[in-house]
């Protein structure tokens, strides 16, 4: 048998339906049961303080607001967002199938803080400078030469100095005495990004 598959075909997709716990304990009887039992249970609760305070109500009008308040109860069950992940316990980081995760950390967030914070802590410190952040802009501006012009500062020292140009060389090669001032950074990470 040889039948035609269209592309439609191909590209939908059909979700089977999960099987549900309790209907495979005692399904749908079960659970009417147990409604029915915890709502004559409530309606004799009911019953008896509304006549302890001598207050008189028909039974049916007590058992339909018991089952409507149950319903209520049920549908809202049904209907609540997942309880937030409890303290201590990882969220997992990005996106998940089924829905945005919204307790997901902020890539960039995290990115601006990996350099802000050594950043702040080096701004005064000519030793910290050099040893913290000094390697990262080398790292970064090593990787913009491969990836743009297929070298390194180390493979090939020559051509990576002419396409860096003498001022950012200059400062990748030797440190300074002090560290650099906000605005002579952003003059750099600005030579660090015309690579």
């Amino acid at each position: 048998m040889s039948e035609r598959t269209g592309l439609d075909d191909l590209l939908t997709f059909e979700e089977e339906a999960q099987p549900r716990a309790g209907r495979a304990r005692g399904g749908r009887a079960r659970t009417v049961f147990r409604t029915l039992a915890v709502a004559a249970a409530a309606t004799a609760v009911v019953l008896v303080c509304l006549r302890a305070v001598g207050l008189q109500l028909s039974i049916w009008i007590v058992v339909a607001g018991v089952l409507a308040v149950l319903a209520v109860r049920r549908v809202t069950a049904a209907l609540a967002p997942p309880p937030p992940p409890r303290a201590g316990v990882r969220a997992p980081a990005g996106e998940e199938l089924g829905g945005w995760n919204w307790g997901a950390r902020d890539a960039l967030r995290a990115a601006i803080n990996g350099w802000e914070r050594p950043l702040d802590w080096s701004s005064g410190n000519r030793e910290r400078f050099t040893e913290r952040i000094l390697p990262r802009l080398g790292e970064l501006a090593d990787e913009r030469l491969r990836q743009r012009h297929g070298v390194t500062r180390e493979s090939d020292p020559s051509r990576a100095r002419a396409l860096l140009g003498e001022p950012l060389w200059t400062f990748l090669d030797t440190p300074s005495r002090r560290p650099p001032s906000p605005r002579d950074l952003a003059a750099i990470v600005a030579e660090l990004e015309k690579i």
